[in-house]
């Protein structure tokens, strides 16, 4: 049985989408029943989460995009979208912080904690793609 050499690139794309909203789903979860509703402005919570997951999926794309390019296109694309997006979040922050969208311990830890876990995700599915594309080659 023939499987398609795109069929096989694009599994990793999924299976990081797959991730990412399994994560999603355990994250809000924990923040729904183990945070005390009162204790916690959830606004902040959701606007730290969307930010990050946008920042997150935005890497993965480009580094799906740039992988199968020259070495200097995918220095460009990926370092270079990388201090976009670093750029782009601080912006972004400093403009929930400054116009007061949001409670800002609770923007800020979020924002952080959020980051961290998913920063994570996007490595370990650059790695897979990485791994992905030796078997195929």
């Amino acid at each position: 049985m023939f499987i398609k050499k795109e069929t096989v690139l694009m599994k990793p794309l999924f299976e990081f989408f797959i991730k990412l909203c399994i994560l999603s789903v355990i994250l809000w979860a924990i923040i729904f029943f183990a945070l005390d509703p009162g204790a916690t402005d959830r606004y902040s919570v959701f606007l730290a989460w969307i930010m990050v997951v946008t920042n997150t999926v935005v890497g993965y794309l480009l580094f799906e995009y740039a992988l199968d390019k020259e070495s200097a296109v995918f220095t460009k694309v990926v370092f270079g979208g990388l201090m976009v997006r670093l750029l782009l979040m601080m912006v972004l922050i400093a403009v929930v912080l400054v116009r007061h969208l949001a409670v800002v311990n609770d923007f800020v830890f979020s924002f952080f904690a959020f980051y961290c876990i998913y920063v994570i995700v996007e490595i370990l599915g650059y790695q897979k793609k990485n791994k992905q594309k030796k078997n195929t080659a």
